[in-house]
């Protein structure tokens, strides 16, 4: 699978924020650091979504694997 995140440094901290999954947000002190944090924060942001079964009666819940 391929996502896209923003990645920057404020403060001499390195940020990054995945905008396709609102919230999805993560940091670290060094930028190799900030990959693995950003992996992490991907996956758990994706397990706890599918988790959740707030789904709207007219709509599906579907799983693809990539």
């Amino acid at each position: 699978m391929k996502i896209k995140a923003v990645i920057w440094q404020e403060d001499g901290v390195w940020c990054a924020s995945v905008p396709a999954l609102p919230g999805c947000h993560t940091w670290a002190e060094n930028y190799d650091l900030l990959l693995e944090m950003l992996a992490d924060a991907i996956q758990g942001w994706l397990e706890v979504a599918s988790e959740r079964e707030e789904i709207e009666p007219e709509k599906q819940l579907v799983e693809l694997s990539l």
